[in-house]
This record gives structure tokens, sequence and C-alpha cells, in this order.
């Protein structure tokens, strides 16, 4: 048990003790207190919430590292649970371990949403991975691993993209040239403006030549030589050869103005033509922008409707959690109610038994837990609620070298029914637990004394016996008063 953490119940990590004496895991202690305004040990409450005071309010600066505890922790003997691995050893190796584990399921890193084990994790990347793709470098399509070799060997009966007329590189099947289209959208409009620059730029070069600005003297092997470099397409019916065979280099000079505005108006007319098959595309791929707005804005609207329900179901989960949080509070209340009906006396005779004396003892010493208040206890069923308090290390005039003994009467359910002030014998008694000699005290109330008037607050001020018991009495072999590390206290009232 004192391995646990106060909070999540399991193995402590990096444990840190509390001034009230409790465990927490480091992480745990920051929680609680980055979660709840002045938090108290949740053990504290358990144990006695009578007890309750300020080295019981939790704070990280008020803790400090238990490296008795950690050290312990680090050399207990563990196994792993993982089904199939047999591995075992002790703690301070285990996180090692379980990054290594082979059995251990892992999410795959691709993002692909499968859990797989570790030792499966290759298999699982070359044959059932659906991220785990590889670029085909003469289609540039994304293809699975265990794809890919059968897609290498017939990628090069691929079709290529209808623009690869002015330099898309792009490859691939039906589908894959139909997806690419839709996507490359703009890389498409790049290479067509790039292309048309370089169109305008030949059809304004060879505008100049016909008008006469200055160029080289054109003769019939200069006219073949511009026309080939603007690369004229052989369907106009011009090429070199022919050329120089019909205009040879001895025609008349009157014939040269006829063979430039040919030239020209065959360039102007296979332009135009090449310039309205753009415009077409243009046109297409205009079309193809306008659809996929519309479809950019039917998923940013089904996005905000998606939005909208997350939203909605986030809201009844904090609604729940808070129900949830409310029966919790109210489970918790009516568990500690049954606990106190279950210890509860109500004829005035009340045992106490209180364990680990000898830490108890300390922290009285060291002033960390003064004293310790009983349970509540009555001497009727609809009698006086009263309780004991003990200093273990005395008060007043016992302090440091006697055990204090008092009684405190506590506000009550029925008190405007009661006689007061309170008025009954009252009998302590430290129970030797060999039966031989008990140790015995008893008192009458002052009736003067605000210590038995009807109380105005939770609790009146104790009153009772500060030299009940010397120390080295209490912690003397020859007696049992405290025996297994647990003492008991025994209050008796005269009812009668």
């Amino acid at each position: 048990q004192k391995f646990l953490c106060s909070n999540c119940n399991n193995i402590l990590k990096k444990a840190l003790q509390t001034l009230c004496g409790h465990r927490y895991c480091s992480a745990c202690l920051s929680w609680i207190v980055r979660n709840n305004k002045n938090a108290i040990c949740q053990k504290c409450k358990e144990e006695d919430p009578n007890t309750l005071g300020e080295e019981s309010l939790l704070a990280e600066e008020r803790a400090f590292g238990d490296a008795a505890i950690n050290k312990e922790i680090s050399e207990l003997r563990v196994h792993c649970v993982t089904l199939g691995c047999s591995w075992s050893g002790i703690m301070k190796d285990f996180e090692e371990h379980q990054s290594l584990c082979e059995y251990a399921l892992i999410p795959c890193h691709t993002g692909c949403g499968h859990v797989v084990m570790r030792r499966k994790l290759a298999d699982h990347l070359e044959n059932g991975c659906v991220n785990n793709v590889t670029v085909c470098q003469q289609c540039h399509c994304s293809l699975a691993s265990s794809e890919y070799q059968n897609h290498s060997t017939s990628s090069a009966n691929k079709d290529g993209c209808c623009f690869s007329e002015v330099g898309c590189e792009f490859r691939g099947s039906r589908e894959k040239i139909k997806e690419h289209e839709k996507s490359a959208v703009g890389a498409h409009m790049l290479l067509l403006l790039q292309h048309m620059r370089q169109l305008q730029g030949s059809l304004c070069s060879a505008a100049r030549a016909a008008q006469g600005f200055p160029q080289p003297e054109l003769s019939s092997k200069s006219a073949g030589k511009s026309i080939s470099e603007l690369q004229i397409p052989a369907g106009l019916g011009f090429s070199r050869g022919p050329e120089v065979d019909c205009f040879p280099a001895s025609s008349a000079p009157g014939d040269e103005p006829v063979l430039q505005q040919l030239v020209r108006e065959k360039m102007i007319s296979e332009l135009e033509n090449k310039l309205h098959v753009f415009e077409n595309i243009v046109a297409v791929l205009n079309k193809e922008v306008e659809s996929s707005n519309l479809e950019i804005l039917a998923f940013r609207r089904q996005s905000e409707l998606d939005q909208n329900i997350i939203r909605g179901l986030e809201l009844k989960i904090a609604e729940l959690h808070r129900c949830l949080t409310q029966k919790d509070a109210g489970l918790s209340s009516l568990h500690k109610s049954l606990l106190f009906s279950e210890q509860a006396s109500y004829d005035g005779i009340f045992l106490w038994k209180i364990t680990e004396v000898g830490r108890k003892l300390q922290d009285s010493v060291t002033g960390r837990t003064v004293s310790l208040y009983s349970p509540a206890f009555y001497t009727a069923k609809y009698g006086y609620k009263v309780c004991l308090r003990v200093y273990l290390n005395g008060d007043g005039t016992g302090k440091g070298t006697h055990m204090s003994l008092f009684f405190v009467v506590m506000k009550g359910d029925y008190d405007a029914l009661l006689p007061w002030p309170f008025r009954h014998k009252v009998t302590f008694m430290l129970l030797d637990q060999n039966n031989r000699e008990h140790i015995i005290d008893a008192f009458r109330p002052d009736l003067t004394s605000a210590s038995f008037q009807r109380p105005v607050n939770d609790m009146n001020v104790a009153s009772g016996c500060p030299m009940f018991l010397p120390l080295a009495k209490l912690q003397s072999p020859k007696h049992a008063y405290v025996k297994e590390d647990t003492l008991f206290l025994k209050c008796i009232i005269e009812t009668n």
C-alpha cells in the first residue's frame, strides 16, 4: 500500500510526500493543485475528517521528493503483462523494455489508423499500409509499396496528359489523368501562359521582319532559314528544300515581297488557329475552376455543419461530466454517512482505536499534526454529540512530558431539546492490552465553564486531563499500552 499514489492508486511515479505524510505522483499532485483551489488531501478526509488542518492543504512547494520510496519502487520485481511477452526484471528497467517490447501494440507511424504489434510493423508497412506510398518517377503518381512493382512494368503503356504539348509531363491511367487534370488546373494555366507568350514573341518578330524593320536582307535562302527557326508546321506546305526549288536565288527582286507576304499570312493564320484552340482550352479550365469553387463552398458548408454538431456533442459531454461529478459527490457523501453510522456510538460509551502511533507521535513532536480528533459519538440516540481530542506529545502543562486527553462537546441536531450546561460525569481509560493495569481518570464538568455550555460553533473548547499519562510510561516495555503500533482509548459518560 505504501507504494501506491493517494490520488490515482497506481504505483508512484516520482513520488512526493506532503506535509500530512501522504504520498502522490508528481504529475497527480500538479494536476490536483492546478484544477482545485485550496485542494485538501483526500486521504486525510477519508482517514479522519475531524483532524483536517493546515497541513492537509496541498501545494507543490510544500511537498518534497521522497527519495527513499522512489529507490524502493525502482527495485521492485515486475513482469510485462503484454500477451505473449515473457520479460521480467526490476521497475527501473521497465520503461526501456516498454519502448522495445515486440509484443506491444503500437499505432502505425504513417497515420493509416491501424494498431499492430511492434514485431509485425514491417509486414504491415510492406503489405497492408495504405499510407506507405512510393512515387513513380515516370508518371509521378503515388502507389502502395505492394503495387509499385506491377505498376512500374506497365507504366510505359500509360497515357500522357492532354497538356503535354505545352510542357506537362504527367502520365498515367485514364482515371489518374482525370484526377490530375482536376487538381493541376493552376499549373496547366501557367504552362499555357508561357506558351502563348512564346508564340506572341515569335509572331511579333515575324511581323517586324515583314514590315521592313531593320533585319538582315531577306533572300530566298534567308527566308527559308527564318521559316525553319519559327517552327512553321509541315502542314503549311513549306519546307526548306521545296522553298529553294520554287524560289531560287536567281528569281527577280520583285518576287521577294510576295514571298514575305505569303509567309506572314500563313504564319498569322496558323497562330490564330492555335490561339483559338487555346481559348477553348482556357474556357474549359474556367468551367473546371468554377466547378471546383462550388465543391469547395459545399465542403465548407458541410464543415460548418459538422463543427456545429461537434460543438453540440461537446456541450452534451460537458453536461454529462457535470452530472457524473455531482453523482460522485453524492455517493461520496452517502459513503461517509454510512461509515459514520456504522462507527457511531449512542450509549455514551466509546472505544477509540489509534493506529500508527509511532508516526503520529513523531508528527506531534515536530508540529506537523499536533492533535488528533476521534469520530463523534452520542450519549443517547437523541442526546449530546461529543468527541475526544488527544495530544500524543502533550499540551499545556503536559507538553513534551505527558499524553494529554480532552473531552469536547460538539454542536448536535437535538441541542434545543437538551438541558444545559452539560453535567454528566466523564471517565477516561487507556487500556493495557495485556489487561493488567489500565490508566483511568475521571472528572465532573465545571458548570460555569464555556466548555460545557450549549455550543455556538461546531465545537466547544476542549476540557480534560493535560497530564493524563507520562510519555515514559506510555512507551515502557513493562506495559502494553502501545502494542503493534496501536493503542486504545475508552470514554464512558454516566447518563443516569
